[in-house]
């Protein structure tokens, strides 16, 4: 937990290690103390700071950090727009530090999921003998394609801990398709199937 300490506390600290004597006065009106207090102000608003500083270092919380957390990850990239909303940078920050790399059905809802979009996938398989009648046909080609099933318009609310002054839903399945193309494996054909 985060001290938050006033120019009060810092003034108190100050007087009690002031030397003794007439000329070092405690009475809080006198000149001395009241310059000290003016300069405690300093402390007060640089330990707030530290403190905010301890939210801004994880990437899920973070607000003023955001740009070195993107710069750091190559981000902002054109999956988020032109002008994508802070919870959405943030989402697109935490997805890229805990995204691992991996091929697997699991592995893509769950960046999907730290995105904040929920999502189903289907695989597809080439025709082949003994396949079900009314089954769709496919070539050869069907065993590199899967489509991805989410719902048309993906609505993202504002939540506790979100910054001030940013919209309270927003929506749309852009971060998605980008990251999505972007990580699927190279040899694949990855499809998009949207739905309410």
């Amino acid at each position: 937990m985060a001290l938050n300490l006033r120019a009060g506390d810092f003034l108190q600290a100050f007087l009690k290690l002031l030397p003794r004597g007439r000329v070092w006065s405690r009475d809080l009106s006198s000149v001395q103390n009241r310059t000290l207090l003016g300069l405690n102000k300093v402390y007060e608003t640089n330990t707030a700071r530290a403190n905010q500083l301890l939210v801004d270092v994880f990437p899920g919380s973070t607000y003023e950090l955001l740009p070195e957390w993107e710069a750091t990850l190559g981000l902002p990239d054109p999956c988020a727009g032109p002008a994508p909303t802070v919870q959405a940078r943030r989402a697109q920050v935490v997805a890229r530090l805990v995204a691992t790399g991996g091929q697997s059905i699991p592995y893509f809802t769950t960046l999907a999921k730290n995105l904040g979009y929920e999502i189903t996938i289907t695989q597809f398989m080439p025709s082949r003998f003994g396949k079900r009648f009314g089954t769709p046909f496919g070539g050869a080609d069907w065993a590199h394609s899967w489509q991805v099933n989410a719902p048309t318009f993906t609505v993202n609310r504002l939540r506790f801990g979100d910054s001030f002054g940013g919209p309270f839903a927003y929506w749309n399945n852009n971060v998605l398709q980008c990251e999505l193309l972007a990580l699927r494996p190279a040899h694949t054909v990855l499809n998009f199937s949207y739905s309410e």
